[in-house]
């Protein structure tokens, strides 16, 4: 992991290209999934089953998961395992239930308007498979959902796991879909014969997954475009170097894409993290992912204070901000730009993975600077409603007419004046 003083002439320029970081996605990667998405709409379940085979080499004996076999494969679980999954789906069913977007209603002199929050009818969760088991992806996804009142919550997942079933149990979902990739995405946007079209889809995928749900927004509600997980730890003297280099490994395991990133405060804490974690890499079981990681995309960035330190999280937004100072309840309300600030030396970011409450669905790519976490609010949608009497139109249809005009879209004005012309 490269350790950058400010006097070195790479520190700015490498600050340079992580505060430019996009979510754009390769021109092949998504010309693929466009044609995907345009095969699954034209071929629908044939189609599903084809790209399946061709991808990840299997049959689908049914595009559905039937509840006996889902309850079967749940049974499979370690019951330390599911009880665990039940502790976590609490604290994030708790800690989303204080979610409230209440409507509201406006009344004055002849007028009723007002902003009415209803749930979302159905929605697709997408959780990576095969190879991969993300339990606490259904939990992070799910739980939301149902706080927010949506009737029926659909998953898709290639090749689901026991513990991914178990999870959807434990977080409600109603129907599960062993399928996944664009193919997955596209199913669910448009619908089959089989896999109904939801109004969002939510949740974590590949490059194709998310070219596919950037590709179908607008026909389909979407979270978020996710790209590569990263984490900007700011360290001073106060930190336990194995803590923080524990941290970092734990993003840098995730991907070779994962970018992690510590903001040491004085090169003493930079050189005892970075040694802190070439001791602990060596005994990491996904020593590989994270050693490209950390070469490729990690960086150790030394600044002379804990506030210049801060400026550089604002700076970068990333999705994860840790805050390991010795001041860090103070300073954590001026962090503005991330997705998640974790607050002093016990909150490791693993604890917002798993169990804290909060949904680990994030922004990346530096879109902390405008876009928020996964929760309740992204299951609802508002609906505003107007209400007149006659003499509020009588009061109000002069100055309408004006700017009608000033748009020259008379017409509009004349839907108004018609009503003062004669009742209806």
């Amino acid at each position: 992991m490269q350790i950058l003083d400010p006097s070195d002439p790479a520190y700015a320029e490498r600050l340079r290209a992580l505060g430019a970081r996009t979510a754009e996605l390769p021109a092949a990667v998504s010309a693929a999934a466009r044609d995907i998405i345009a095969q699954v709409r034209a071929r629908g379940d044939a189609a599903v089953r084809a790209f399946t085979e061709t991808f990840e080499k299997r049959k689908l004996a049914a595009l559905e998961l039937d509840r006996a076999a889902w309850l079967a494969a749940a049974g499979q679980v370690d019951a330390g395992v599911r009880t665990a999954l039940e502790r976590a789906a609490e604290r994030i069913r708790a800690f989303h239930a204080r979610e409230q977007h209440p409507g509201f209603e406006l009344v004055e002199d002849g007028i009723r308007t007002g902003l009415r929050v209803t749930p979302l009818a159905r929605v697709g969760l997408y959780v990576p498979g095969g190879t991969a088991r993300y339990p606490s992806t259904v939990l992070m996804t799910a739980v939301p959902a149902k706080v927010a009142g949506v009737r029926e919550v659909v998953m898709v997942t290639p090749g689901p796991s026991p513990e991914t079933l178990c999870a959807a149990l434990v977080a409600g979902v109603d129907r599960v879909f062993p399928i996944g990739g664009a193919q997955a995405v596209a199913a669910l946007t448009y619908g089959t014969e089989t896999v109904p079209r939801v109004d969002k889809i939510v949740g974590p995928g590949n490059a194709y997954v998310t070219a596919a749900k950037r590709l179908v927004f607008g026909d389909v509600g979407i979270d978020l475009i996710a790209g590569p997980t990263e984490v900007a730890i700011a360290a001073d003297a106060s930190a336990e170097p194995a803590w923080v280099a524990a941290d970092l490994l734990a993003q840098a395991e995730h991907d070779p894409l994962a970018q992690p990133i510590l903001i040491a405060v004085g090169r003493e804490v930079a050189d005892r993290v970075v040694r802190a974690i070439a001791d602990q890499l060596a005994l990491l079981p996904r020593r590989d992912i994270a050693a490209k990681a950390l070469r490729d995309n990690g960086a150790a960035f030394v600044v002379a204070s804990a506030a210049e330190a801060i400026a550089l999280i604002n700076r970068l937004a990333p999705e994860h901000a840790g805050l390991a100072l010795a001041n860090a309840a103070a300073l954590a309300p001026t962090v503005i730009n991330a997705g998640a600030v974790f607050v002093g030396h016990h909150a490791s970011e693993a604890i917002g993975d798993y169990f804290a409450g909060p949904s680990h669905v994030l922004p990346t790519g530096g879109s902390a600077r405008f876009a928020s976490p996964l929760g309740v609010s992204d299951f609802l949608k508002r609906t505003s409603f107007i209400e007149y009497d006659a003499a509020a139109v009588a009061r109000q249809a002069d100055d309408i007419e004006r700017l009608a005009e000033v748009e020259g879209l008379v017409g509009h004005g004349r839907s108004v004046r018609a009503r003062l012309l004669r009742k209806a």
